[in-house]
């Protein structure tokens, strides 16, 4: 007979090893030296970052540990999924769909009780209707303007991004949020696009 805390450790160590791929997982942004793309998991550690820096931000009763746990899982799906880039050619609705799969099959590699804690917190984040959710959504909005503006318009450059675009895809749920920090943030893209028109 199993033992079943060695049962548990199994499929907890079996998931933490499956979650080591996301560092594989390269995404349009790059570092701000400009030497590389960044990986997921990168990613990942600095929303978290981001999220510590920036709780005062945060608006009233939002948990700043739930937050935190919701960005260190959400974009594990990529994974299987890859990554989306916001500004490129994505069939959305297909892409909700592999990334729905994928969370079932990585939280379903955990016990039970942890699973499911797991993705209820995982599809929290993707509806982004409490105010945790909110808040998490408007920090991994933020990072990438941040790292753009750092590095002469990165991915927008890449995707020819305009300030419609990104008052609308990233504006949006930063100012539903986190406004402070769209208000903060902005005027600096809005400048940014300012200086390339003149």
């Amino acid at each position: 007979m199993t033992d079943p805390n060695t049962a548990r450790l199994d499929a907890q160590i079996a998931f933490l090893k499956e979650a080591d791929k996301l560092k594989s997982v390269l995404r349009a942004s790059k570092l701000i030296d400009g030497t590389r793309h960044e990986n997921s998991a990168e990613h990942s550690w600095h929303i978290m970052l981001y999220t510590l820096v920036l709780a005062d931000q945060a608006g009233p009763g939002v948990s700043i540990d739930r937050v935190i746990r919701m960005l260190l899982l959400h974009d594990l799906v990529e994974i299987d999924a890859g990554d989306a880039p916001i500004h490129g050619s994505v069939d959305h609705a297909a892409m909700a769909i592999k990334e729905a799969a994928a969370a079932r099959r990585l939280f379903g590699m955990l016990p039970e009780d942890q699973g499911a804690d797991f993705l209820a917190l995982w599809q929290e984040f993707e509806a982004a209707e409490s105010p945790d959710a909110q808040f998490a959504k408007a920090i991994d909005r933020v990072q990438t303007p941040v790292l753009n503006l750092e590095t002469d318009g990165g991915s927008w450059i890449d995707y020819n991004v305009t300030l419609e675009q990104l008052d609308l895809r990233v504006g949006k749920p930063i100012h539903r949020g986190a406004p402070g920090l769209w208000a903060w943030l902005r005027p600096k893209i809005a400048a940014f696009f300012a200086s390339r028109a003149a």
